[in-house]
């Protein structure tokens, strides 16, 4: 699809891979651009039945591109796409599985909560470091993450900014099921077909009433999010400070990771 972006279509099944491994497949503008557009046309494809996202290797993404969010305005203001209730992702009649074969970090945490489900690599970590990097979820994280681990799980990965382990974050509910790396597609692509066995127009309608009755239940939280999101960005964010701080930000991650 594109140089950032790689789409494979076999047997009703669409696999989604952000391809900036050299960057951890960080969200910058063109791949953030990129992902929605082509969930928006496989949606549209009648060959295309179940949709699977994940990353290249080693990463599945790191999150918001920090050097150029701490370069640019309108990069901050872009990251932060409002409160609708869909996330980062338009609304879409096909189930989204998320592959998460590495580290999910911050806003790539946040496009892994907005799969309908995800299945981990054993070398899958997960972390909320919003707060290290100075920014906010915009994306609905705040709700999203106490949905799937609860309240209290959710506060600690927030204020710390500590990563958890596959093995963690299935015992905590985020993850459906953790495989080893190297099977991480094959079963996912084993669910995904056995998705394309049902009904089209009645999982089509399951979909849409699994997002109408979450939206209905925390439509509230979404506005509060967006928001607070939107004033911290627009009256508190420090592209300086980030700036000063990338390297050690990245640094202690990666040891973590």
């Amino acid at each position: 699809m594109t140089d950032v972006l790689l789409l494979d279509v076999e047997d009703g099944v669409a696999v989604l891979t952000m391809n900036r491994p050299e960057a951890r497949n960080a969200l910058n503008a063109a791949l953030r651009a990129a992902v929605p557009r082509a969930l928006r046309e496989l949606d549209a494809r009648e060959d295309v039945r179940a949709i699977i996202l994940t990353g290249a290797d080693p990463a599945f993404t790191a999150g918001i591109d920090l050097k150029e969010l701490s370069t640019s305005a309108e990069a901050a203001e872009a990251a932060l796409p409002g409160a609708d209730g869909n996330g980062p992702f338009p609304l879409i009649s096909k189930p989204l599985i998320g592959a998460v074969n590495g580290p999910a970090v911050t806003g790539g945490f946040e496009y892994a909560l907005a799969c309908d489900f995800l299945i981990a690599s054993d070398r899958a970590r997960f972390a909320d470091t919003h707060g290290r990097v100075g920014i906010m979820p915009g994306w609905g994280l705040t709700v999203n993450l106490v949905n799937s681990i609860g309240v209290r799980r959710a506060r600690q990965m927030s204020f710390t900014g500590d990563y958890i382990d596959a093995r963690t974050a299935f015992a905590w509910g985020l993850v459906n099921e953790v495989v080893p790396h190297e099977e991480l597609l094959p079963r996912c692509r084993e669910i995904a077909r056995s998705i394309t066995q049902c009904l089209p127009d009645a999982v089509a309608n399951l979909h849409g009433t699994y997002h109408q009755i979450r939206l209905s239940q925390d439509r509230e939280a979404w506005q509060i999010e967006g928001r607070r999101s939107n004033e911290w960005m627009a009256s508190s964010f420090d592209r300086e400070r980030l700036a000063a701080n990338r390297e050690a930000i990245q640094r202690r991650g990666s040891g973590q990771v």
